[in-house]
């Protein structure tokens, strides 16, 4: 996980995606694949959302629906 630091700015790090996650899952509930689509413009890494997500959800931020295994947003 990317955290910005002095080496890492803010842009190229984890934190930066929270924003474009959290506004697309406001809209509405979608699985992680179409929230990946939505929000890279296959400039990031894989590696980078997944991170997101798990600080994300970690946060309350996001939770998962057990019956079509979407992400939601937590108001």
């Amino acid at each position: 996980m990317r955290l910005p630091n002095k080496v890492t700015p803010y842009v190229n790090s984890v934190i930066a995606r929270f924003p474009d996650i959290l506004g697309a899952l406001a809209e509405k509930d979608m699985s992680p694949k179409e929230l990946y689509e939505i929000t890279t413009s296959g400039k990031k890494e894989m590696g980078d959302f997944l991170s997101a997500l798990d600080c994300l959800y970690a946060l309350g931020k996001i939770e998962i629906v057990e019956d079509g295994g979407l992400l939601r947003y937590v108001d």
